[in-house]
């Protein structure tokens, strides 16, 4: 498998559905300065008065790092949705398109940063060292999320939109509270920027200064709904009437994701308060893999955002800088597809859901009609094992 392809794993429409392309939706670029940019999709490294000193040390031997975080994340990611196809997880949102801003953001933490995530973060999992096997038992029904939170300092992942903003917020005030110089960060997308629950998040945070970084990443879909049906005013411009800064990053630029995140967490230890980060990206694929974004999407759009490739971008500044050769690139295809071997292993290890657990916890004293809902199922369960007799 080719990592660094998006083309490859995003749907086309088909000729039948060409006619009604006009009914579909390209995404407007709102209005505002300028993205915070270091590397251009050409791979050009462009110089930034404000964030150049985050970056300015970075040894070619970090910048491979990047590049092998991005390629490694997206064969997870791609090996995850093949396996949700053939249908060994129930469920798969997938990153494609989004990994400069995940790599780039994740490596900006410290150890001792506490980070909130959403269900889409698998680079952010990957860069807390959260092993990539046990993100897939919450998606195939085995577990609650597979790993202990504080070892890594990595939450959970969270399915309700927006809610893990708030439990972001209150430990940021808790550890501000004993005096640490850690920080926050909580992740979210630019659908869950309209929920009320992030809205609070912005309140609380800024009246009690709380340390957090407020990390959204504008994949300019939330579902089939483009951000232009949602706000007036880009995302990041949402802070300033909260009391705090934002900022709007290039999402496809790994560098400049690193170094802004750096930034706002710098604030943030320095008792400087909050800060949101709108990272302007795009969803390359589906929101999960129960979706269709052909239905509602312009394949021009994505085809213009396939130029804009985080990977491609990157690999293309390491080889202009001679930062690399063509052994690290053979040797980093041999690893991504060692991974993608060894996850599809440990997902077909994993024993099958428990088809009833749904019916357990409904009501605490139990019910007539889940009690009859148990059975029907029940019964439609051992039609399978019938047919499979005859």
């Amino acid at each position: 498998m080719t990592v660094e392809s998006t083309a490859a794993r995003t749907p086309r429409r088909s000729a039948s559905t060409k006619s009604t392309a006009g009914k579909r939706t390209t995404a407007k670029k709102q209005p505002g300065p300028e993205l915070v940019q270091l590397l251009t999709p050409e791979g050009k490294r462009v110089k930034d008065a404000t964030y150049d000193k985050y970056v300015a040390g970075i040894t070619p031997e970090e910048l491979r790092g990047l590049y092998r975080d991005m390629v490694l994340t997206r064969r997870f990611d791609a090996e995850a949705t093949s396996l949700q196809r053939q249908g060994e997880l129930g469920l798969w949102a997938s990153l494609l398109g989004q990994e400069a801003a995940q790599i780039g953001s994740g490596r900006a933490t410290r150890e001792d940063d506490y980070v909130f995530p959403t269900y889409r973060e698998h680079g952010v999992a990957w860069c807390r060292g959260v092993d990539p096997s046990n993100l897939l038992g919450m998606f195939r029904g085995v577990n609650n999320g597979g790993w202990d939170p504080n070892t890594n300092n990595f939450q959970l992942y969270t399915i309700v939109i927006g809610s893990q903003t708030l439990h972001a917020t209150g430990y940021a005030m808790g550890i501000a509270k004993d005096g640490a110089d850690s920080a926050v960060i909580a992740y979210f997308g630019d659908g869950a920027s309209s929920q009320g629950d992030v809205a609070e998040s912005f309140t609380f945070s800024a009246v009690y200064n709380a340390p957090v970084v407020f990390f959204c990443q504008n994949n300019q879909w939330a579902i089939s709904e483009p951000t232009e049906k949602q706000t007036r005013v880009p995302l990041y411009q949402r802070a300033q009437g909260f009391g705090f800064p934002g900022v709007r990053v290039d999402g496809n630029d790994v560098l400049a994701c690193l170094a802004v995140t750096k930034w706002a967490l710098e604030r943030a230890r320095n008792g400087e308060g909050p800060t949101l980060v709108e990272a302007y990206t795009y969803r390359m694929g589906a929101h999960t893999t129960s979706d269709d974004p052909t239905k509602y999407r312009a394949d021009e759009e994505r085809v213009a955002w396939e130029a804009k490739d985080p990977i491609l971008r990157l690999r293309r500044y390491l080889e202009a800088s001679n930062h690399t050769d063509d052994g690290f690139f053979a040797e980093l295809e041999a690893e991504s597809e060692a991974l993608g071997k060894r996850v599809r292993e440990a997902v077909r290890a994993m024993p099958d859901p428990d088809h009833f657990a749904i019916f357990e916890h409904a009501y605490a004293d139990g019910h007539a009609l889940v009690d009859e809902e148990r059975a029907q199922f029940a019964a439609y369960q051992a039609s399978f094992a019938a047919e499979e007799g005859v």
